[in-house]
């Protein structure tokens, strides 16, 4: 009889971090998507001005190509069968503001919404990781890990996810209180570029730095508990 001890999986093993990080972000080609109409209406906005274009002006044109192509890249995903998340991602980030700026006829109110998040967004992580139920902890546990919930009981996971979380709220704060301050200077132009720069080139960052953070915490606390099982099986 064979007293060889089976060799044990790791159904849970992290894929690479590649991987991972491209399945939050959707890919190259979810970021592109989701950046596009609002890359549209930065670019147009300036380049159109105030002046009457046919049966609209410089602004009300922006706002019409820049949905235009939300709602394009959203169809265009939907006929080929595929997953148009990110797609809406992108249109349901410029529908409110581009109502409120055609309304006004003010650019700046194109990124008021986004605005009025960000803000909610960071006090919200903030407040979330004091309470010790960290936003990112749920979040990269639903997306990356099925939803399990195994980390609510690893105190050193649950402070690193903490400290991201608390890293993110920072961020939408300090990037929010430039684009205020932008916002009442009547600077529509610097606002849009703010915006775009300060969106998807800093999530993808803040997603990339998240993920690496976790990944080595989690292999950290593996190696911890594998050393300490290791004098029990001796």
């Amino acid at each position: 009889m064979s007293t060889e001890t089976p060799r044990r999986t790791e159904p849970d093993e992290l894929p690479p971090f590649s991987e991972q990080l491209s399945q939050q972000l959707g890919g190259v080609k979810g970021v592109v998507e989701a950046a596009v109409p609002i890359t549209l209406f930065v670019i147009l906005n300036p380049l159109l001005g105030e002046r009457e274009l046919g049966p609209l002006n410089g602004l009300q044109w922006s706002i019409v190509i820049s949905a235009a192509s939300a709602v394009g890249i959203a169809l265009w995903r939907a006929a080929r069968r595929e997953s148009i998340r990110y797609a809406l991602n992108g249109l349901f980030g410029i529908a409110l503001g581009a109502f409120l700026a055609w309304r006004s006829d003010d650019a700046r109110d194109f990124y008021l919404p986004g605005i009025i998040w960000g803000a909610v967004y960071g006090v919200g992580f903030i407040v979330s990781a004091l309470v010790r139920h960290p936003i990112i902890g749920w979040v990269y546990a639903v997306i990356a890990q099925g939803g399990k919930k195994e980390w609510r009981q690893n105190r050193p996971m649950v402070d690193v996810l903490c400290r991201l979380t608390i890293l993110w709220g920072v961020v939408f704060l300090l990037k929010n209180a430039l684009r205020v301050w932008l916002y009442w200077l009547d600077a529509d132009t610097a606002l849009g570029w703010v915006t775009l720069f300060g969106g998807t080139p800093v999530t993808v960052a803040m997603t990339a730095l998240t993920i690496w953070a976790v990944r080595r915490k989690m292999k950290s606390v593996e190696a911890s508990a594998e050393a300490a099982a290791a004098p029990e099986q001796a």
